[in-house]
């Protein structure tokens, strides 16, 4: 693929990492954030100290604190999912007519539970939206660990052209053509990671963790399906996979948000502490009324959503999980 000019917005870790593998694929890259402090010191040091320390920023990616200036068909998006609306707003005037907006968070929108695709084409409209998902710690991408992911887009062309302008020998990408399936698979994978975390405390061992991966995806196929998406997608990458990483990952937030919750601390003393966004808290708040809108089974993330929001113990939910009634293990997947 010719070599392009192509923009990240956001320099936290993921940002940085995907700007790093752009880069290394040959691409001219802007990393664009809004601390100056932060992008100066990136500049002089071609390191991102604060999240990535120890990342070497190749030559051919210029950290920068606005788009105005750049011409680039394609702006990735590597913001928290809650300030992805503010974000394409403050940016869609800078925008060439009918660029390639990629979205990297992995949540919903809170209040309207939208998903993020939705966001975005709300308010760019016109503009072509890509969503990059799968089991991809930044902390690893950025070292050129072997990572493989998806994307998926409404329109196939503007999903195949991201695909193979940032495929590497270590970023493996492919295309899914079930966009309701890829977003919902990250956001809601990030739920279950915080039960993970927080059985690990609670005498829960392997047999614990296998039953709460296994029936965490059910429901998340469940709720999937009731909203239009293809229950095998769940299966792949951005579902399986995803899952898999982020609840099993030394690097995932939600994994140790859900460990310090099971120490006794506070969810705000828990958010204190990890100082980065926790996607698995809003997606878990999201899930749940969907799942109460939809008339959807979801009996983990309501647990979940009880711990996170209403103090109840570990140890009640977990009882009360196992001690529910009588199950055909597809009952709901027919």
């Amino acid at each position: 693929m010719p070599v392009m000019k192509t923009a990240v917005y956001g320099c936290g870790s993921w940002g940085t990492a995907i700007a790093y593998t752009l880069a290394r694929a040959g691409h001219e890259v802007a990393l664009v954030g809004r601390d100056a402090e932060q992008i100066a010191e990136m500049r002089r040091t071609s390191e991102n100290k604060k999240y990535l320390p120890g990342v070497v920023l190749p030559a051919n990616l210029t950290p920068c604190t606005d788009l105005t200036e750049i011409a680039t068909d394609v702006v990735f998006l590597a913001v928290p999912s809650h300030v992805v609306r503010e974000t394409v707003v403050k940016i869609r005037s800078e925008l060439k007519p009918a660029a390639i907006l990629v979205n990297t968070a992995k949540g919903l929108e809170e209040g309207s539970h939208l998903r993020l695709s939705q966001v975005i084409e709300q308010e760019a409209p016109g503009h072509p939206v890509v969503a990059l998902s799968g089991p991809s710690h930044a902390e690893e991408v950025s070292r050129e660990v072997a990572t493989a992911v998806v994307v998926a887009s409404r329109d196939e062309r503007a999903a195949e052209k991201v695909q193979e302008m940032i495929m590497t020998p270590f970023f493996r990408v492919y295309v899914n053509r079930d966009l309701i399936g890829v977003e919902l698979g990250g956001a809601l994978k990030n739920v279950i990671a915080i039960c993970a975390g927080a059985l690990e405390s609670h005498k829960s061992l392997d047999n614990t963790k296998a039953a709460l991966l296994t029936r965490g995806l059910t429901e998340m196929t469940r709720l999937g399906v009731a909203m239009g998406a293809n229950a095998i997608t769940f299966s792949g990458l951005s579902g399986l996979g995803d899952l898999i990483v982020t609840c099993t990952s030394r690097h995932s937030r939600n994994l140790r948000a859900g460990r310090a919750l099971a120490s006794g601390k506070t969810l705000t003393e828990v958010l204190d502490e990890i100082g980065m966004v926790v996607e698995g808290v809003r997606a878990t708040r999201a899930a749940y009324e969907l799942s109460r809108t939809l008339n959807i089974s979801m009996p983990i993330t309501e647990k979940a959503y009880q711990v996170l929001f209403e103090n109840v113990s570990i140890e009640t939910v977990l009882y009360d999980l196992m001690s529910r009634g009588k199950k055909q293990e597809y009952e709901d997947l027919k």
